[in-house]
């Protein structure tokens, strides 16, 4: 149930940095909520799955997760650069982040 905590935190994360950009875009209470409780649900999420998951290993895999989802939903939504070298670089964070699964 771990993993599954840990995934549901590095989504939440996601939304809370997405709820940054929002912000920046427009400063309204809506935007502020989807800030503050993208990243409330992270914590939560991150604090369940640390209870089984050694610190390290969470850590890292919440903030792959987190790094990877920003990057993937500004490359969609908000049509950042798709170029090569960034694909290659969240391939490398994605394959960090198995490892650890793996070798826990």
């Amino acid at each position: 149930m771990a993993w599954v905590y840990i995934v549901l935190a590095g989504l939440c994360e996601v939304l809370g940095v997405t709820g940054i950009n929002k912000v920046n875009q427009k400063k309204s209470i809506g935007n502020f909520l989807f800030l503050i409780g993208g990243f409330s649900l992270s914590f939560l999420f991150l604090s369940l799955a640390m209870q089984t998951l050694p610190m390290g290993t969470a850590y890292a895999v919440w903030t792959g997760i987190g790094t990877v989802g920003s990057v993937i939903v500004g490359m969609i939504v908000y049509q950042e650069s798709t170029d090569r070298w960034r694909i290659l670089f969240i391939v490398m964070v994605l394959s960090a982040a198995i490892g650890l699964k793996i070798m826990t």
